[in-house]
């Protein structure tokens, strides 16, 4: 595709070490251009998105789950609203995964996670998702130590069971630093149109910043399968965060070779009234 490199470098080989401290979260090296380029770019690769999101439905074949983690403000909310501009409502869903409820903690912890996955034809966004049971659980202490490292593994086997039922597994972490998180935490402040996006709730977060970096690292290098690898998107810069996201989207679509169906053998020469 014009104008962009290869971006699988971003994405993560099955039992790699992830060492987040090592990986630039304002490395924009994957494109060549500015943001003003990428923009351009970007529009070119929304508009074909929306083509084969149309056709997954059509097709009603394929189903593709996005997972989007990272800290907050790395920008799950700006990747939904960028990235899937125009696309048809009817096909794609976002489900949000907060604190579990009374009722969900009575369950396993993917309990609440398997109802929300796509059913043929539909893509579903999952803002956070079920990592936050080997990211918040664990930084937290919420959970023994024992109970969140057998999650990996139960991670791995539910997501290769969705790869098996015929779902494409993408999964971002939006890789910011504590510095531009701090400057996105003061905009929201400083922004009368972005205060309802400020919560008091998230500064005392920022103290377990090295906590949730290694919980991060951990949970990225053990759960990133053949099936379902990570990407480790850098997202200082926002132009190129969207741009990675929306390119991958993109040619995981392309790979799969979908068609319109055709029409049913009664319906051929059917003559409209």
């Amino acid at each position: 595709m014009a104008g962009l490199r290869d971006f699988s470098r971003y994405s993560v080989e099955p039992g790699a070490k992830v060492r987040l401290g090592k990986l630039d979260p304002s490395d924009t090296s994957g494109f060549k251009g500015g943001k003003k380029e990428a923009e351009e770019v970007l529009g070119t690769l929304r508009g074909k998105l929306e083509g084969l999101q149309e056709l997954l439905y059509a097709e009603h074949r394929h189903k593709i789950l996005v997972v989007l983690q990272g800290m907050d403000t790395s920008g799950k909310d700006g990747v939904i609203r960028k990235v899937f501009e125009g696309v048809n409502p009817e096909g794609v869903r976002v489900a949000h995964f907060g604190p579990p409820t009374e009722e969900e903690k009575d369950h396993d912890f993917l309990w609440r996670v398997h109802p929300q996955v796509p059913g043929s034809g539909e893509v579903v966004i999952f803002n956070r998702s079920h990592y936050e049971s080997v990211l918040v659980e664990r930084v937290h202490g919420l959970v023994p130590r024992d109970v969140w490292q057998h999650r990996y593994a139960e991670i791995v086997d539910f997501e290769r069971l969705l790869v098996e039922e015929g779902t494409v597994v993408m999964k971002f972490f939006l890789h910011i630093d504590r510095e531009e998180q701090r400057e996105r935490l003061e905009e929201r402040l400083d922004d009368p149109t972005k205060h309802w996006k400020f919560s008091v709730n998230d500064l005392p977060e920022r103290k377990f910043w090295s906590e949730y970096m290694g919980a991060y690292e951990d949970a990225i290098g053990k759960t990133s399968s053949k099936h379902a690898k990570w990407y480790v998107v850098p997202s200082n810069h926002k132009w190129f965060r969207d741009l990675l996201v929306c390119s991958a989207l993109v040619g995981a679509l392309e790979e799969m070779g979908m068609r319109y169906p055709p029409l049913p053998k009664g319906d051929k020469g059917v003559v409209v009234p």
